[in-house]
Protein backbone atom coordinates (compact mmCIF):
# COMPACT_ATOMS: atom_id res chain seq x y z
CA UNK A 1 0.00 0.00 0.00
CA UNK A 2 1.37 3.13 -1.28
CA UNK A 3 -0.91 6.14 -0.81
CA UNK A 4 -2.04 7.18 2.22
CA UNK A 5 -4.64 8.67 3.15
CA UNK A 6 -3.06 12.59 3.02
CA UNK A 7 -2.48 11.75 -0.52
CA UNK A 8 -6.06 11.23 -1.14
CA UNK A 9 -7.49 14.04 0.53
CA UNK A 10 -5.04 17.14 -0.37
CA UNK A 11 -5.44 20.36 -0.43
CA UNK A 12 -5.68 22.84 -4.03
CA UNK A 13 -7.81 24.99 -6.12
CA UNK A 14 -10.14 24.12 -8.46
CA UNK A 15 -11.73 23.27 -10.41
CA UNK A 16 -10.16 19.71 -11.07
CA UNK A 17 -7.83 17.92 -9.66
CA UNK A 18 -6.42 15.91 -12.94
CA UNK A 19 -6.92 18.54 -14.87
CA UNK A 20 -5.85 22.00 -12.57
CA UNK A 21 -4.15 20.32 -9.65
CA UNK A 22 -2.15 17.70 -11.26
CA UNK A 23 -0.45 19.75 -14.33
CA UNK A 24 0.17 22.89 -11.87
CA UNK A 25 2.17 20.36 -9.77
CA UNK A 26 4.05 19.04 -12.38
CA UNK A 27 4.87 22.18 -13.75
CA UNK A 28 6.28 23.30 -10.41
CA UNK A 29 8.39 20.31 -10.23
CA UNK A 30 10.03 20.83 -13.69
CA UNK A 31 10.62 24.37 -12.81
CA UNK A 32 12.17 23.33 -9.99
CA UNK A 33 14.11 21.08 -11.87
CA UNK A 34 15.77 23.98 -13.79
CA UNK A 35 16.85 25.81 -10.41
CA UNK A 36 18.43 22.08 -8.91
CA UNK A 37 20.05 21.69 -12.77
CA UNK A 38 21.91 25.09 -12.67
CA UNK A 39 20.36 25.90 -15.85
CA UNK A 40 17.30 28.21 -15.34
CA UNK A 41 19.27 31.55 -16.10
CA UNK A 42 20.07 30.23 -19.45
CA UNK A 43 16.80 28.91 -20.40
CA UNK A 44 15.43 31.90 -23.40
CA UNK A 45 12.37 29.80 -24.45
CA UNK A 46 9.94 27.36 -23.42
CA UNK A 47 7.35 25.05 -25.15
CA UNK A 48 4.55 23.11 -23.48
CA UNK A 49 2.47 20.54 -25.54
CA UNK A 50 -0.56 18.96 -24.00
CA UNK A 51 -2.39 16.10 -24.76
CA UNK A 52 -5.18 13.96 -24.68
CA UNK A 53 -7.90 14.82 -22.43
CA UNK A 54 -5.38 17.72 -20.91
CA UNK A 55 -5.51 19.59 -24.84
CA UNK A 56 -9.26 18.23 -25.15
CA UNK A 57 -10.75 19.79 -21.94
CA UNK A 58 -8.14 22.12 -20.65
CA UNK A 59 -9.78 25.42 -21.13
CA UNK A 60 -12.48 24.69 -19.62
CA UNK A 61 -10.81 23.04 -16.56
CA UNK A 62 -8.68 25.70 -16.16
CA UNK A 63 -5.64 23.52 -16.89
CA UNK A 64 -3.24 26.41 -19.34
CA UNK A 65 -3.38 28.50 -16.80
CA UNK A 66 -2.25 26.46 -13.80
CA UNK A 67 0.60 25.22 -16.07
CA UNK A 68 1.52 29.15 -15.79
CA UNK A 69 1.30 29.39 -12.02
CA UNK A 70 3.52 25.97 -11.62
CA UNK A 71 5.97 26.87 -14.15
CA UNK A 72 6.04 30.25 -11.80
CA UNK A 73 7.23 28.22 -8.78
CA UNK A 74 3.55 27.82 -7.05
CA UNK A 75 2.52 24.50 -5.78
CA UNK A 76 -1.49 23.80 -5.61
CA UNK A 77 -1.60 23.07 -1.99
CA UNK A 78 0.20 26.19 -0.84
CA UNK A 79 -1.42 28.55 -3.56
CA UNK A 80 -3.98 31.05 -2.35
CA UNK A 81 -7.12 32.24 -4.59
CA UNK A 82 -6.15 35.99 -4.17
CA UNK A 83 -2.57 34.74 -5.21
CA UNK A 84 -4.08 32.82 -8.70
CA UNK A 85 -6.09 35.73 -9.70
CA UNK A 86 -3.05 38.40 -8.94
CA UNK A 87 -0.32 36.41 -11.15
CA UNK A 88 -2.95 35.32 -14.03
CA UNK A 89 -4.04 38.93 -14.48
CA UNK A 90 -0.43 39.76 -14.15
CA UNK A 91 0.40 37.33 -16.90
CA UNK A 92 -2.11 38.20 -19.33
CA UNK A 93 -1.52 42.08 -18.81
CA UNK A 94 2.05 41.67 -19.44
CA UNK A 95 2.19 38.33 -21.68
CA UNK A 96 5.55 37.81 -19.44
CA UNK A 97 5.81 34.72 -17.57
CA UNK A 98 8.19 34.57 -14.67
CA UNK A 99 9.70 31.06 -14.81
CA UNK A 100 10.92 29.60 -11.15
CA UNK A 101 10.62 33.43 -9.90
CA UNK A 102 13.91 33.60 -12.00
CA UNK A 103 13.60 34.24 -15.95
CA UNK A 104 11.10 36.42 -17.57
CA UNK A 105 9.84 34.88 -20.59
CA UNK A 106 7.75 36.35 -23.18
CA UNK A 107 4.73 33.29 -22.29
CA UNK A 108 1.23 32.55 -22.21
CA UNK A 109 -1.83 29.87 -22.99
CA UNK A 110 -1.79 30.45 -26.42
CA UNK A 111 1.67 29.68 -26.62
CA UNK A 112 0.76 25.96 -25.21
CA UNK A 113 0.69 23.48 -28.16
CA UNK A 114 -2.68 21.45 -28.44
CA UNK A 115 -2.75 17.54 -29.50
CA UNK A 116 -6.08 16.50 -28.51
CA UNK A 117 -6.11 13.60 -30.90
CA UNK A 118 -2.50 12.56 -30.00
CA UNK A 119 -3.08 10.03 -26.97
CA UNK A 120 0.18 9.25 -25.16
CA UNK A 121 1.18 5.49 -24.21
CA UNK A 122 0.89 5.93 -20.39
CA UNK A 123 -2.23 8.12 -19.64
CA UNK A 124 -4.42 9.90 -21.95
CA UNK A 125 -3.67 13.19 -19.23
CA UNK A 126 -0.01 13.57 -20.60
CA UNK A 127 1.95 17.03 -20.93
CA UNK A 128 5.61 17.71 -22.20
CA UNK A 129 8.01 20.33 -21.20
CA UNK A 130 10.83 21.42 -22.65
CA UNK A 131 13.06 24.39 -22.56
CA UNK A 132 15.61 25.73 -24.97
CA UNK A 133 18.92 27.63 -24.78
CA UNK A 134 20.84 29.57 -27.30
CA UNK A 135 20.49 28.48 -31.19
CA UNK A 136 17.47 26.64 -29.77
CA UNK A 137 19.37 24.08 -28.13
CA UNK A 138 17.12 21.74 -25.80
CA UNK A 139 18.30 22.18 -22.04
CA UNK A 140 15.95 20.24 -20.14
CA UNK A 141 12.44 18.15 -21.15
CA UNK A 142 10.45 16.10 -19.44
CA UNK A 143 7.03 14.16 -20.13
CA UNK A 144 4.52 13.47 -16.78
CA UNK A 145 0.93 12.41 -16.64
CA UNK A 146 -1.63 13.48 -14.59
CA UNK A 147 -3.07 10.21 -13.30
CA UNK A 148 -6.42 11.26 -11.13
CA UNK A 149 -6.77 13.19 -7.88
CA UNK A 150 -3.74 15.65 -8.22
CA UNK A 151 -1.14 12.63 -8.56
CA UNK A 152 1.42 13.28 -10.89
CA UNK A 153 3.52 10.20 -12.82
CA UNK A 154 6.95 10.90 -14.53
CA UNK A 155 7.47 9.29 -17.60
CA UNK A 156 9.94 6.24 -17.16
CA UNK A 157 9.76 6.49 -13.33
CA UNK A 158 6.37 4.30 -12.85
CA UNK A 159 8.60 1.30 -13.13
CA UNK A 160 11.67 2.30 -10.89
CA UNK A 161 9.44 3.41 -8.10
CA UNK A 162 7.51 0.00 -8.07
CA UNK A 163 10.89 -1.79 -8.15
CA UNK A 164 12.00 0.74 -5.34
CA UNK A 165 8.60 -0.26 -3.76
CA UNK A 166 9.25 -4.14 -3.98
CA UNK A 167 12.40 -4.47 -2.75
CA UNK A 168 12.74 -2.29 -0.24
CA UNK A 169 12.40 -3.78 3.13
CA UNK A 170 10.43 -0.97 4.90
CA UNK A 171 7.01 -3.06 4.67
CA UNK A 172 3.57 -1.08 6.83
CA UNK A 173 2.48 -2.75 9.95
CA UNK A 174 -0.81 -3.60 8.19
CA UNK A 175 -0.62 -3.90 4.24
CA UNK A 176 -3.29 -4.03 2.12
CA UNK A 177 -4.18 -3.66 -1.74
CA UNK A 178 -7.68 -5.58 -1.96
CA UNK A 179 -10.34 -5.50 0.31
CA UNK A 180 -10.11 -9.03 0.83
CA UNK A 181 -6.97 -8.11 3.10
CA UNK A 182 -8.46 -5.38 4.37
CA UNK A 183 -11.13 -7.28 5.98
CA UNK A 184 -8.28 -10.04 7.18
CA UNK A 185 -6.32 -7.65 8.81
CA UNK A 186 -10.00 -6.57 10.66
CA UNK A 187 -10.60 -10.30 11.42
CA UNK A 188 -6.84 -10.89 12.94
CA UNK A 189 -6.83 -8.18 15.01
CA UNK A 190 -10.29 -7.54 15.88
CA UNK A 191 -9.63 -3.67 14.55
CA UNK A 192 -12.12 -1.56 12.40
CA UNK A 193 -11.34 -0.44 9.41
CA UNK A 194 -10.43 3.21 10.20
CA UNK A 195 -7.91 1.71 13.36
CA UNK A 196 -6.00 -0.35 10.36
CA UNK A 197 -5.77 2.73 8.29
CA UNK A 198 -4.45 4.60 11.54
CA UNK A 199 -2.36 1.86 12.17
CA UNK A 200 -0.97 2.00 8.64
CA UNK A 201 -0.73 6.47 9.19
CA UNK A 202 1.47 6.12 12.42
CA UNK A 203 3.97 4.20 10.80
CA UNK A 204 4.96 7.91 9.49
CA UNK A 205 3.48 10.26 10.99
CA UNK A 206 2.05 10.15 15.04
CA UNK A 207 -1.07 10.08 16.00
CA UNK A 208 -1.24 13.44 17.30
CA UNK A 209 0.03 14.47 14.00
CA UNK A 210 -2.78 12.36 12.32
CA UNK A 211 -5.97 13.82 13.99
CA UNK A 212 -4.15 17.46 13.57
CA UNK A 213 -3.91 16.91 9.81
CA UNK A 214 -6.93 15.28 9.34
CA UNK A 215 -9.13 17.91 11.05
CA UNK A 216 -7.41 20.73 9.01
CA UNK A 217 -8.54 19.25 5.53
CA UNK A 218 -12.29 19.22 7.53
CA UNK A 219 -11.69 22.33 8.47
CA UNK A 220 -11.29 22.99 4.23
CA UNK A 221 -13.97 21.27 3.39
CA UNK A 222 -15.66 23.84 5.74
CA UNK A 223 -14.33 26.67 4.86
CA UNK A 224 -15.00 25.92 1.17
CA UNK A 225 -18.31 25.12 1.92
CA UNK A 226 -18.88 28.36 4.26
CA UNK A 227 -16.81 30.52 1.27
CA UNK A 228 -18.82 29.62 -1.29
CA UNK A 229 -22.29 30.51 0.41
CA UNK A 230 -21.40 33.65 0.11
CA UNK A 231 -20.77 34.04 -3.52
CA UNK A 232 -23.55 35.35 -6.03
CA UNK A 233 -24.29 35.42 -9.55
CA UNK A 234 -23.10 33.49 -12.11
CA UNK A 235 -20.39 30.81 -12.27
CA UNK A 236 -17.33 31.60 -14.59
CA UNK A 237 -16.97 30.09 -18.28
CA UNK A 238 -19.57 31.42 -20.19
CA UNK A 239 -22.54 28.17 -19.41
CA UNK A 240 -24.02 31.15 -17.38
CA UNK A 241 -24.47 28.38 -14.53
CA UNK A 242 -26.46 30.42 -11.35
CA UNK A 243 -25.01 29.74 -8.07
CA UNK A 244 -27.76 27.81 -6.29
CA UNK A 245 -26.11 28.10 -2.59
CA UNK A 246 -26.65 30.85 -1.22
CA UNK A 247 -30.26 31.05 -1.98
CA UNK A 248 -30.84 27.37 -0.88
CA UNK A 249 -28.87 28.62 2.02
CA UNK A 250 -31.29 31.47 3.00
CA UNK A 251 -34.22 29.15 2.44
CA UNK A 252 -32.92 26.18 4.73
CA UNK A 253 -32.32 29.13 7.68
CA UNK A 254 -36.08 29.81 7.28
CA UNK A 255 -37.71 27.17 7.29
CA UNK A 256 -35.45 24.67 8.93
CA UNK A 257 -34.78 26.99 12.43
CA UNK A 258 -34.14 23.52 14.72
CA UNK A 259 -32.31 21.66 11.82
CA UNK A 260 -35.18 18.54 11.60
CA UNK A 261 -34.18 15.63 10.64
CA UNK A 262 -36.71 15.73 8.22
CA UNK A 263 -34.48 18.27 6.10
CA UNK A 264 -31.55 15.95 6.10
CA UNK A 265 -31.27 15.38 2.67
CA UNK A 266 -31.80 19.86 1.59
CA UNK A 267 -28.88 20.00 3.95
CA UNK A 268 -26.72 17.31 2.27
CA UNK A 269 -27.59 18.54 -0.94
CA UNK A 270 -26.64 22.23 -0.08
CA UNK A 271 -23.23 21.13 1.19
CA UNK A 272 -22.44 19.01 -2.22
CA UNK A 273 -23.47 22.07 -4.45
CA UNK A 274 -21.62 24.59 -2.44
CA UNK A 275 -18.29 22.63 -2.52
CA UNK A 276 -18.67 22.26 -6.47
CA UNK A 277 -19.56 25.60 -7.19
CA UNK A 278 -16.89 26.63 -5.02
CA UNK A 279 -14.61 24.40 -6.74
CA UNK A 280 -16.08 25.47 -10.42
CA UNK A 281 -15.10 29.12 -9.47
CA UNK A 282 -11.60 27.93 -9.13
CA UNK A 283 -11.64 28.32 -5.07
CA UNK A 284 -9.68 26.51 -2.65
CA UNK A 285 -10.98 22.47 -2.21
CA UNK A 286 -9.72 19.51 -0.80
CA UNK A 287 -9.73 16.74 -3.45
CA UNK A 288 -11.73 13.82 -2.06
CA UNK A 289 -10.37 12.15 -3.73
CA UNK A 290 -10.83 14.10 -6.81
CA UNK A 291 -12.32 17.81 -7.37
CA UNK A 292 -14.52 16.61 -9.44
CA UNK A 293 -15.78 14.53 -6.63
CA UNK A 294 -14.89 16.89 -3.71
CA UNK A 295 -17.82 17.59 -2.59
CA UNK A 296 -19.82 13.96 -1.60
CA UNK A 297 -17.24 13.28 0.84
CA UNK A 298 -18.42 16.31 2.94
CA UNK A 299 -22.08 16.75 2.35
CA UNK A 300 -22.07 13.11 3.94
CA UNK A 301 -19.36 13.65 6.92
CA UNK A 302 -21.93 16.50 7.34
CA UNK A 303 -25.00 14.56 7.70
CA UNK A 304 -22.82 11.68 10.12
CA UNK A 305 -21.88 15.06 12.43
CA UNK A 306 -25.42 16.10 12.81
CA UNK A 307 -28.02 14.14 11.99
CA UNK A 308 -26.64 10.53 12.49
CA UNK A 309 -27.67 9.14 15.73
CA UNK A 310 -26.31 10.56 19.07
CA UNK A 311 -25.13 13.35 17.16
CA UNK A 312 -27.48 16.20 18.06
CA UNK A 313 -25.80 16.05 21.73
CA UNK A 314 -21.54 16.02 20.88
CA UNK A 315 -19.53 17.46 22.56
CA UNK A 316 -16.83 19.13 20.09
CA UNK A 317 -14.14 16.17 20.94
CA UNK A 318 -16.63 13.04 20.16
CA UNK A 319 -17.57 15.31 16.67
CA UNK A 320 -13.36 15.95 15.99
CA UNK A 321 -13.48 11.98 16.72
CA UNK A 322 -16.01 11.22 14.08
CA UNK A 323 -14.49 13.53 11.66
CA UNK A 324 -10.94 11.60 12.20
CA UNK A 325 -12.64 7.84 11.96
CA UNK A 326 -14.98 9.06 8.71
CA UNK A 327 -11.80 9.93 6.89
CA UNK A 328 -9.45 7.09 7.64
CA UNK A 329 -12.33 4.44 6.75
CA UNK A 330 -12.79 6.86 3.72
CA UNK A 331 -9.26 6.73 2.67
CA UNK A 332 -8.81 3.17 3.42
CA UNK A 333 -11.58 2.73 0.62
CA UNK A 334 -9.46 4.95 -1.37
CA UNK A 335 -6.49 3.10 -1.15
CA UNK A 336 -8.49 0.13 -2.63
CA UNK A 337 -9.62 1.62 -6.07
CA UNK A 338 -6.15 3.76 -6.53
CA UNK A 339 -4.37 0.54 -6.01
CA UNK A 340 -6.44 -1.94 -7.77
CA UNK A 341 -8.20 0.71 -10.58
CA UNK A 342 -8.25 4.73 -11.20
CA UNK A 343 -9.88 7.50 -10.01
CA UNK A 344 -9.59 9.58 -13.34
CA UNK A 345 -12.13 10.80 -14.91
CA UNK A 346 -10.11 10.64 -17.91
CA UNK A 347 -9.25 6.49 -17.39
CA UNK A 348 -12.64 5.76 -15.84
CA UNK A 349 -15.34 7.93 -17.25
CA UNK A 350 -16.95 9.28 -13.60
CA UNK A 351 -17.84 6.20 -12.23
CA UNK A 352 -13.83 6.59 -10.99
CA UNK A 353 -14.32 10.25 -9.13
CA UNK A 354 -17.56 10.49 -7.99
CA UNK A 355 -18.25 6.57 -7.68
CA UNK A 356 -14.91 6.10 -5.94
CA UNK A 357 -16.31 9.09 -4.11
CA UNK A 358 -19.76 7.87 -3.20
CA UNK A 359 -18.46 4.52 -2.17
CA UNK A 360 -15.26 6.15 0.11
CA UNK A 361 -18.30 8.07 1.88
CA UNK A 362 -20.47 5.25 2.10
CA UNK A 363 -17.70 3.34 3.96
CA UNK A 364 -16.47 6.56 6.25
CA UNK A 365 -20.66 6.83 7.41
CA UNK A 366 -21.24 3.04 7.98
CA UNK A 367 -17.88 3.16 10.17
CA UNK A 368 -18.90 6.09 12.36
CA UNK A 369 -22.60 4.52 13.04
CA UNK A 370 -21.42 1.55 14.32
CA UNK A 371 -20.85 -0.77 11.56
CA UNK A 372 -18.80 -3.81 11.49
CA UNK A 373 -16.02 -4.01 8.77
CA UNK A 374 -18.36 -6.56 7.15
CA UNK A 375 -20.29 -3.72 6.91
CA UNK A 376 -18.40 -1.24 5.81
CA UNK A 377 -17.38 -2.95 3.03
CA UNK A 378 -20.61 -3.51 1.90
CA UNK A 379 -21.60 0.16 2.13
CA UNK A 380 -18.61 0.59 0.12
CA UNK A 381 -19.80 -2.54 -2.99
CA UNK A 382 -23.34 -1.22 -2.43
CA UNK A 383 -22.20 2.97 -3.97
CA UNK A 384 -20.58 1.81 -6.67
CA UNK A 385 -22.20 -1.03 -7.44
CA UNK A 386 -25.18 1.98 -8.51
CA UNK A 387 -22.45 4.40 -9.86
CA UNK A 388 -21.02 1.64 -12.63
CA UNK A 389 -21.02 2.97 -16.27
CA UNK A 390 -21.17 6.57 -15.01
CA UNK A 391 -19.95 9.18 -18.13
CA UNK A 392 -17.85 11.82 -18.04
CA UNK A 393 -19.51 14.12 -20.19
CA UNK A 394 -18.81 17.73 -18.84
CA UNK A 395 -20.99 20.52 -20.91
CA UNK A 396 -18.29 23.30 -22.17
CA UNK A 397 -15.78 21.15 -21.10
CA UNK A 398 -16.16 23.00 -17.76
CA UNK A 399 -16.82 21.24 -13.97
CA UNK A 400 -20.28 22.48 -13.72
CA UNK A 401 -22.95 20.15 -15.57
CA UNK A 402 -23.48 17.96 -14.67
CA UNK A 403 -20.91 17.60 -12.38
CA UNK A 404 -22.49 19.70 -9.75
CA UNK A 405 -25.41 18.13 -9.52
CA UNK A 406 -23.82 14.64 -9.54
CA UNK A 407 -22.30 15.41 -6.56
CA UNK A 408 -25.08 15.80 -4.86
CA UNK A 409 -26.92 12.81 -6.45
CA UNK A 410 -24.22 10.63 -5.10
CA UNK A 411 -23.76 12.04 -1.33
CA UNK A 412 -27.38 10.36 -0.89
CA UNK A 413 -26.64 7.24 -2.78
CA UNK A 414 -23.79 6.92 -0.54
CA UNK A 415 -25.87 7.58 2.64
CA UNK A 416 -28.78 5.05 1.49
CA UNK A 417 -25.69 2.46 0.55
CA UNK A 418 -24.63 2.57 4.27
CA UNK A 419 -28.24 2.67 5.70
CA UNK A 420 -28.37 -0.05 3.52
CA UNK A 421 -25.55 -2.09 4.76
CA UNK A 422 -26.00 -1.60 8.64
CA UNK A 423 -29.73 -2.93 8.35
CA UNK A 424 -27.89 -6.01 6.90
CA UNK A 425 -25.23 -8.63 8.17
CA UNK A 426 -22.32 -7.82 6.12
CA UNK A 427 -22.77 -11.16 4.01
CA UNK A 428 -23.34 -10.06 0.29
CA UNK A 429 -22.88 -11.81 -3.11
CA UNK A 430 -20.91 -9.24 -4.53
CA UNK A 431 -17.90 -8.27 -2.73
CA UNK A 432 -15.72 -4.67 -3.37
CA UNK A 433 -13.46 -6.09 -5.16
CA UNK A 434 -14.88 -7.22 -7.48
CA UNK A 435 -17.52 -4.52 -8.00
CA UNK A 436 -13.70 -2.28 -8.27
CA UNK A 437 -12.73 -4.52 -11.16
CA UNK A 438 -15.70 -4.18 -12.67
CA UNK A 439 -15.09 -0.29 -12.84
CA UNK A 440 -11.83 -0.56 -14.01
CA UNK A 441 -12.82 -3.28 -17.28
CA UNK A 442 -15.82 -1.31 -17.78
CA UNK A 443 -13.61 2.12 -17.83
CA UNK A 444 -11.47 0.02 -20.48
CA UNK A 445 -14.27 -0.61 -22.36
CA UNK A 446 -15.87 2.84 -22.57
CA UNK A 447 -15.69 4.90 -25.38
CA UNK A 448 -12.97 8.06 -24.67
CA UNK A 449 -15.81 10.65 -25.73
CA UNK A 450 -17.31 9.61 -22.83
CA UNK A 451 -13.81 10.00 -20.41
CA UNK A 452 -13.37 13.62 -19.93
CA UNK A 453 -12.67 14.53 -23.34
CA UNK A 454 -16.38 16.88 -23.68
CA UNK A 455 -17.15 15.02 -26.89
CA UNK A 456 -20.12 12.75 -26.31
CA UNK A 457 -23.19 12.60 -24.33
CA UNK A 458 -24.60 15.66 -22.43
CA UNK A 459 -21.55 17.62 -23.78
CA UNK A 460 -22.31 17.53 -27.36
CA UNK A 461 -26.53 17.10 -27.09
CA UNK A 462 -26.71 20.20 -24.72
CA UNK A 463 -26.22 23.68 -27.01
CA UNK A 464 -27.36 25.86 -23.68
CA UNK A 465 -27.45 24.91 -20.45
Amino acid sequence: MAVGVFDLFSIGIGPSSSHTVGPMRAAAVFSEELKAAGILADVESLRVDLYGSLAATGHGHGTMTAILLGLEGFHPELIQPEEVEKRLAAIAGTGILELGQGVSLPYGVRDMVLRPLTILPRHTNGMTFTVYGSAEQVLHAATFFSVGGGFIVREGEEDAAQQELDTSKKVLPLPFRTAAELLEHCRRTSLGISDVMLTNEKDSRTEEEIRKGLLHIYSVMESCAEVSLTREGLLPGGLKVRRRAPDWHDRLLKEDKDHDPKYWQEWVNLIALAVNEENASGGRVVTAPTNGAAGIIPAVLYYALHFAPGMRDADQQDRDDVVVKFLLTAGAVGVLYKEQASISGAEMGCQGEVGSASSMAAAGLAEVMGGSPSQVENAAEIAMEHNLGLTCDPIGGLVQVPCIERNAIAAAKAINAAKMALWGDGIHRVSLDEVIITMRETGKDMSSKYKETAMGGLAVNVVEC
